[in-house]
């Protein structure tokens, strides 16, 4: 499998800022997520959405960055939103409990 380092986008419009996220989520990613995190909030957000429409691939060291990045936002009382999981990695969320700590909207079945 080919990997591909993760991007990140911030787009701010109406509403909460969105992380959209470009490739894999894996041990790589950890600066370009935190980079992110803290673009999003750097106006006060008090919730910011992960976009997974475009996250390729995330292994369980990527499940720990986004563990990671809930624990640094609830520190600063924002909340964390995931969009446009698969279902693969909509149920993997699940099982690990992350789904507990984040509200998931929509999905995609990619």
């Amino acid at each position: 499998m080919t990997t591909r380092e993760l991007a990140v986008a911030v787009r701010k419009e109406a509403g909460d800022p969105v992380i959209e996220l470009t490739g894999d989520v894996n041990a790589s990613a950890e600066r370009a997520l935190m980079d992110g995190y803290a673009e999003a909030t750097a106006g006060g957000a008090r919730a910011v959405v992960l976009d997974f429409a475009e996250a390729d691939y995330i292994n369980s060291t990527g499940i720990a960055l986004i563990v990671g990045l809930l624990a640094q936002a609830r520190t600063h009382d924002v909340e964390i939103k995931a969009t446009n999981l698969s279902s693969h990695y909509r149920e993997i969320f699940e099982i690990t409990r992350l789904a507990d700590f984040m509200t998931i909207e929509g999905g995609t079945d990619a």
